[in-house]
């Protein structure tokens, strides 16, 4: 496989940052690291194949940004308003491709996509509708799926009692709103060299990561290089954060480029 480019489309939590009507010092920051959309990351390799892990809230917004002119496919973690709200608005891409757009995601999130947009899949459908190819997938029978030339690993992580999706491609690996993973479902991030987790804030949560749950993590997986997402406005600002982190782990911001 070749290259990977990876543009973080979005780092923050439900509420994105500065969260509405807060006065806390993140929230009033005037660093652009510490502006955060809904978390969402564009994959793009170098064969051109092009996909998003979620698409919430601001998906709309990021797609501009990001000057994004097609996709290839929607990888779903999970069916939470903040990843999936903005699914909408693939709209314009089945109009620029003909086509509907590959969703693909687990048995729960295909369920409650379905509900919260049913219009989309009505049999009487009214014109200028969504599209969308469901694809659910699970982690017992689906060791791997492909996009165009991309072999996708899919990891079962639990966002408390939710069971939700990690992806895996090569040596890279995206995880957000992660708490726990079982030991069978990390031997599939085992020898990743690039890993993006999720680490809400430093005080510990029920669903989420805290700083130090991600940061024990990374150091038993040890990538080369770890970023962390889905930052809430209580972990504190990026310039203070940064300085406590492992040398091989940075705060993730929007617009951060790497290529892996």
């Amino acid at each position: 496989m070749g290259y990977l480019d990876i543009v973080f489309l979005g780092t923050g939590t439900s509420q994105g940052v500065p969260v509405i009507g807060c006065g806390c010092e993140v929230c009033l920051s005037n660093q652009a690291k510490d502006k955060r959309l809904r978390s969402s990351i564009l994959i793009t390799s170098d064969k051109g194949t092009q996909i998003t892990i979620d698409a919430g809230p601001d998906f709309r917004t990021q797609m501009l940004n990001a000057n994004v002119k097609y996709l290839d496919a929607i990888l779903v973690t999970h069916a939470h308003r903040d990843h999936v709200s903005g699914l909408d608005d693939v709209r314009s891409y089945n109009y620029l491709q003909q086509s509907s757009m590959p969703i693909i995601a687990n048995k729960y999130a295909v369920e409650s996509i379905k509900k919260e947009f049913s219009y989309a899949f009505a049999n009487t459908k009214y014109p200028g509708l969504p599209e969308f190819s469901m694809q659910e997938i699970d982690v017992e029978t689906h060791s791997s799926i492909r996009i165009k030339e991309l072999e996708v690993t899919p990891i079962e992580v639990m966002h408390f009692k939710l069971p939700i999706l990690a992806y895996r491609i090569g040596d890279f690996a995206y995880i957000t709103d992660a708490k726990t993973i079982s030991e069978k479902e990390k031997q599939k991030l085992k020898g990743v060299k690039h890993l993006v987790v999720n680490a809400l804030r430093k005080e510990e949560h029920f669903s989420h990561f805290s700083l130090s749950e991600a940061l024990n993590l990374i150091a038993e997986l040890q990538p080369e290089k770890a970023y962390l997402t889905h930052i809430s406005h209580f972990l504190g600002k990026d310039k203070e954060i940064s300085k406590e982190l492992p040398k091989n782990v940075q705060l993730a911001y929007d617009g951060l480029k790497i290529r892996v």
